[in-house]
């Protein structure tokens, strides 16, 4: 293993509707697929609900309510990306404060290759997901806590 010389911040919303579907995001990037949830890397001064809002609006075109925290990786995960690097990962409960305008897809990575940093988004039952469905072991992680915890109600009651 390379010598951690850095933290690489990353921030996700977990969007649940009323359906028990939690709302996933296919993406490919350095020439890679991948599935995950919607979020993505802090910068430097911003706050972790800043940088998932700035996420929300990035990507889903949409502003978005923290509900509560969820959870942070409380083991050691090294970057996918960077060898060097230690990921840290936190996840907010969160919810849409407008009707969702993104486009929805049936299907995984349902964009146009072509573009730059190809995205899409669809929406997949919590109880139906696997490990094999998520690329990364801390959206893995998080995904066990939502499924065992039953938590994706406090998302419709808070």
């Amino acid at each position: 293993m390379k010598k951690i010389n850095s933290f690489n911040i990353r921030v996700y919303g977990l969007f649940i509707n009323g359906k028990n579907e939690i709302l996933l995001a296919d993406e490919k990037r350095f020439g890679m697929l991948m599935t995950k949830f919607p979020g993505g890397g802090m910068q430097y001064g911003e706050g972790t609900i800043d940088c998932l809002k700035r996420e929300a609006r990035e990507e889903l075109g949409q502003e978005i309510e923290i509900v509560h925290h969820f959870y942070t990786t409380d083991f050691f995960q090294q970057s996918a990306f960077n060898e060097s690097h230690q990921l840290i990962s936190i996840y907010y409960l969160c919810r849409f404060i407008d009707k969702e305008e993104f486009r929805l897809s049936d299907k995984p990575h349902d964009f146009n290759d072509i573009d730059l940093e190809p995205i899409s988004f669809r929406y997949k039952n919590i109880n139906e997901i696997s490990d094999e469905n998520l690329s990364f072991p801390t959206d893995r992680c998080a995904m066990h806590l939502l499924q065992r915890e039953d938590c994706y109600r406090k998302i419709q009651n808070p």
